[in-house]
């Protein structure tokens, strides 16, 4: 293994947690130029495995990438220091934001940039869905496209009616593409069992936050794809527990595309709202704990769970439902939507990113930006 200074992990995935803006596919490839291309500490082949392995895994895989990438050059010391540094500057930058667009009385400008950027979120998880769908969908070679439609379908309807329940809908899928290929009955069972045996641990002692706790658990470790997968899962209860409003979590959800870093960092805005700064790092905490867990307790073993079928068959079901979660969870980001303007504006998003391919960065910052000028123009807002 190749061993470096601790202070060189630290300065490298820091930085990377400072630039790394637009989500997996620029963490990947900036994690891809420093420890392939330009350090050589890892070789080509060995970091495509460890794509492969992450997103085997429960829970953001460009995080458990970083991780992985940091325990490979400095072992188990290295993956904390080298995943702190990666998940803090977003978090930093999340937290900070969170208390200037949920203040009790934002100003005028605020409102507006957030009603803004809210509006074009819905179009984002479209745009995130699709650019994962066609790959899918060429790995499903034969009969078993059938099949990759319904689990696409049922994760769709499931981000969209049922979202707190969606992880069962995600471990069913998986569940039955195992019973279709005709493995042993126990592998579900043990992938499940696996899965539902990791909360009770994680939540004791929580008793104050305990709904912001089991939030974040279910974000960190029982959400297959990660990204989006986790709006779902969140909105429900963000709104059901009346932490936020529909505009808030919208806000919440921009937030976590406009700043570096994991996606996942949304979590920490549904904490804040809940109960403050403690709630935001709590949720933080949790939801990022089961990743360092899985990729320090498991990185030797990543080869072996490659290699493993019914991991590589359950994914064939939960896989396609979490694209479809995706998808799905672009209606009711949708409708949380209040005023004709935004709407215009989410029609916009949809053609700067789907039609020109525009980056999501600079299309939320557009939609922000649209956003001001009505606010500043006396249009209406979002209440």
């Amino acid at each position: 293994m190749v061993q470096v200074s601790l202070g060189t992990v630290l300065r490298e995935w820091g930085r990377i947690g400072c630039i790394g803006f637009g989500g997996p596919p620029a963490h990947i490839a900036l994690l891809r130029k420093l420890c392939v291309d330009q350090q050589c500490w890892l070789d080509a082949r060995e970091f495509e495995d460890a794509i492969a392995a992450c997103n085997l895994l429960p829970g953001p895989a460009s995080t458990q990438l970083a991780i992985f990438c940091a325990w490979r050059v400095r072992g188990r010391l290295g993956a904390l220091a080298g995943g702190i540094a990666f998940i803090m500057p977003g978090l930093i930058a999340i937290l900070g934001l969170s208390v200037l667009f949920l203040a009790g009385t934002p100003p005028l400008w605020v409102r507006g940039a957030g009603a803004g950027a809210d509006a074009a979120v819905a179009a984002v998880a479209v745009q995130a869905g699709w650019s994962l769908a066609g790959p899918s969908w060429k790995r499903a070679a034969g009969g078993r496209r059938v099949r990759w439609v319904c689990y696409l379908l049922a994760g769709g309807a499931a981000a969209a009616t049922i979202g707190p329940w969606l992880v069962l809908v995600l471990l069913g899928c998986g569940a039955v593409e195992l019973a279709a290929r005709n493995q042993q009955a126990g592998s579900a069972s043990a992938i499940l069992v696996t899965l539902r045996a990791a909360p009770v641990k994680t939540l004791v002692g929580a008793s104050a936050l305990l709904p912001v706790a089991w939030t974040a658990l279910k974000v960190g470790a029982l959400s297959f794809g990660g990204g989006f997968v986790i709006i779902p899962l969140m909105q429900a209860d963000a709104t059901g527990h009346h932490w936020m409003t529909n505009a808030q979590f919208l806000n919440g959800v921009a937030l976590g595309q406009v700043t570096p870093g994991p996606v996942v960092q949304t979590v920490a805005t549904v904490g804040y709202a809940a109960a403050g700064l403690g709630g935001g790092l709590l949720a933080a905490l949790v939801a990022f704990t089961p990743s360092f867990l899985f990729v320090i307790g498991g990185a030797s073993r990543f080869d072996a769970l490659r290699g493993n079928p019914h991991v590589t068959v359950f994914l064939d079901g939960s896989g396609p439902a979490a694209i479809g979660a995706i998808l799905g969870s672009a209606i009711p980001l949708a409708r949380a939507l209040t005023q004709p303007w935004q709407f215009a504006v989410l029609a916009g998003a949809v053609a700067l990113l789907l039609g020109l391919r525009r980056g999501v960065v600079l299309t939320l910052l557009a939609a922000a930006a649209v956003g001001v000028i009505v606010a500043l123009a006396g249009g209406p807002l979002p209440h």
